[in-house]
C-alpha cells in the first residue's frame, strides 16, 4: 500500500505505532527504586498499601493482589470450590486464561455464546449451559465494557452459582454508578503492561466475602497462615511459628511490583480520561464508515475502554482480513486480533471441542481487528490511525 500522503498538517509517518503500550514515568521509577533500595522488596508493607488502596477504589471489601491476571483467576476457582466433574460457564471470546483456570482445578470449560453487538457473553447462553454439574461463571469484560451484572446476578443467585468476573480489562469502568471490582463474587484485575494500569505483571482478587477472602489469602501463599485462629496443630510457639493447612501456589507479588501499581493508581483517573477521548474520536470516525461495524455498549456500562476493535463487514470489502491486516501495517499502525475462540486451539480441540460451538463469537471472530488504544498516544497518533483506517477502506471498497 502506498504510505500516507501529508494529511491535516502531520507529515508522512516514519515510526509504527502498536495496538497497546504501557506509560511509566519519572514518579513510577522513584518508587520502585525506593523500594528496591528499601528493607522490603516482597513480603512487606508495599504489597499491604497497594491491597488497601485496590479496596477504596472499588469500595470491596477485600483484595488480595497476586503475581498476574492468570493466578487472580486460578485463585478464584480455588476459593469457590472448584474441582473434578464441576462445570464453569466462561466465553470464547477471551484469553485463554478465563477458562483454562477451570482445568486447573480439574473441572470442565462450557463455552456460551456472545451478544453479536456487545461480544461480550450473552446471560440467555448462560442459562442455556446450565447443569446440575456447573460451579460457577466466568464472565468476561470484553474490551472493558462491563458484562450485563444484573442478568449474570440473578442467573448465579437462582442457581447457586459463584458469580466470577474476569476483569482484566475492566478496572477504572463501572456499572450502573458502582465500580467493577465490587459487584461479583469474586473479581479478577490484570495488570499486565498493556492494560489500563500495570505492576509489570501482576494481578488482583477483589471480594466482598468474608470467607472466600479467607480462602484466596491462603490459595495464593502456599496455603499456609500464621493466623493462630485458623492453625489445627501444634501449640503456636513463638513468632516464627506457621502451618500448611491447605494446598495452595506461590502467587505473591513482590513490593517492587507493588510500588509501581500505586504509582500507577495515581493516574488511572487521567489515563482513564484520556482513553475516554480516543474512543470517542474514534467512534465518531468509524460510525460514518459503512465497512466498519463499531462494537456498542450496555447503557450500564460506563466503559474505561482497554481495547478499541473495529470489525470489518467483509462483504462490503474487496479483501480478506489478512490483507486488511496487513495494509494497516504497511502504514505503520500495527493492529492485533483478540482473541481466537479459546476452543479452536489444538489443546481444546484435542479434548474433544469442536468449531460451531458458538456461531455469535465465531462469526464476529472473522472480523474483528483491535487498533490502537492507551493514553500516552498524541493527538496526531490518533489521527493516523483514523486516516489509515479510512485510507485501507477506501482502497478494498467494492
Amino acid at each position: 500500500m502506498e504510505k500516507l500522503a501529508i494529511n491535516g498538517g502531520y507529515p508522512v509517518r516514519k515510526e509504527k505505532i502498536f495496538y497497546g503500550c504501557q506509560w511509566i514515568d519519572e514518579n513510577d521509577a522513584k518508587e520502585v527504586v525506593e523500594t528496591l533500595t528499601g528493607p522490603f522488596i516482597t513480603c512487606g508493607p508495599k504489597v499491604d498499601e497497594i491491597e488497601r488502596e485496590l479496596e477504596k477504589y472499588t469500595t470491596a471489601k477485600h483484595a488480595v493482589v497476586v503475581s498476574n491476571g492468570t493466578a487472580a483467576l486460578h485463585c478464584a476457582c480455588i476459593a469457590a470450590g472448584i474441582g473434578e466433574g464441576d462445570e464453569v460457564i466462561t466465553t470464547p471470546m477471551t484469553f485463554a486464561a478465563s477458562a483454562n483456570c477451570a482445568l486447573y482445578c480439574g473441572a470442565k470449560p462450557v463455552f456460551a455464546d456472545i451478544d453479536p453487538e456487545t461480544y461480550n457473553i450473552d446471560p440467555k447462553s448462560i442459562e442455556a449451559h446450565i447443569t446440575d454439574k456447573t460451579k460457577a461463571v466466568v464472565a468476561v469484560d470484553f474490551t472493558g465494557q462491563a458484562v450485563k451484572v444484573k442478568e449474570i446476578r440473578e442467573i448465579c443467585d437462582k442457581h447457586g452459582l459463584i458469580f466470577i468476573e474476569d476483569a482484566a480489562h475492566s478496572i477504572g469502568t463501572e456499572y450502573n454508578g458502582k465500580p467493577v471490582g465490587s459487584l461479583a463474587d469474586m473479581t479478577c484485575f490484570s495488570f499486565h503492561p498493556v492494560k489500563t494500569i500495570t505492576a509489570g505483571e501482576g494481578g488482583a482478587i477483589l471480594t466482598n466475602d468474608d470467607e472466600l477472602y479467607k480462602k484466596l489469602v491462603l490459595a495464593h501463599t502456599h496455603g499456609i497462615t500464621h493466623d493462630e485462629e485458623l492453625m489445627e496443630g501444634a501449640p503456636h510457639e513463638g513468632p516464627w511459628y506457621y502451618e500448611q493447612i491447605s494446598l495452595g501456589f506461590n502467587y505473591r507479588m513482590t513490593d517492587f511490583q507493588a510500588a509501581l501499581l500505586i504509582s500507577q493508581m495515581k493516574k488511572l483517573e487521567a489515563f482513564k480520561a484520556r482513553r475516554h477521548e480516543i474512543v470517542e474520536k474514534y467512534n465518531e470516525a468509524f460510525s460514518k464508515i459503512p465497512e466498519i461495524i463499531v462494537q456498542k455498549e450496555i447503557p450500564e456500562s460506563d466503559t474505561c475502554r482497554h481495547l478499541y476493535i473495529i470489525r470489518l463487514d467483509l462483504d462490503k470489502l474487496n479483501c480478506t482480513r489478512k490483507e486488511f491486516f496487513d495494509a494497516m501495517s504497511a502504514e505503520n499502525v500495527q493492529p492485533q486480533i483478540h482473541y481466537v475462540p479459546v476452543y479452536w486451539f489444538p489443546y481444546y480441540q484435542h479434548m474433544g471441542y469442536e468449531k460451531g460451538l458458538c456461531p455469535n463469537a465465531e462469526e464476529v471472530y472473522k472480523g474483528i481487528m483491535s487498533i490502537p488504544l492507551y493514553p500516552k498516544m498524541t493527538d496526531r497518533d490518533v489521527h493516523d490511525v483514523i486516516k489509515a483506517v479510512e485510507k485501507v477502506v477506501e482502497a478494498y471498497r467494492k
